[in-house]
């Protein structure tokens, strides 16, 4: 069974509250719990826990960087 994320389910995987970041980008829950650059609080001032959609579209590496993260469910808002 796919795993489905609202706002409020996906926002408890911050790194704070529990220790996995996931983040949403196109309907799809990512983990960087592992990923260096997400290893402090936010990653250029993203927040894990979050619809980062909108951030990505304006990054310098796009959605490239995400094909080798593991996929951990969808995001419904």
């Amino acid at each position: 069974m796919e795993r489905t994320f609202t706002r409020a389910t996906l926002a408890h995987y911050n790194g704070v509250d529990d220790p996995h970041k996931y983040v949403a980008i196109d309907g799809i829950v990512y983990d960087l719990t592992d990923v260096p650059a997400w290893g402090g609080e936010n990653h250029h001032g993203n927040h894990a826990g979050q619809d980062l959609t909108a951030a990505i579209a304006h990054s310098p590496h796009g959605k490239g960087v995400l094909t080798k993260r593991p996929v951990v469910g969808r995001y419904i808002g």
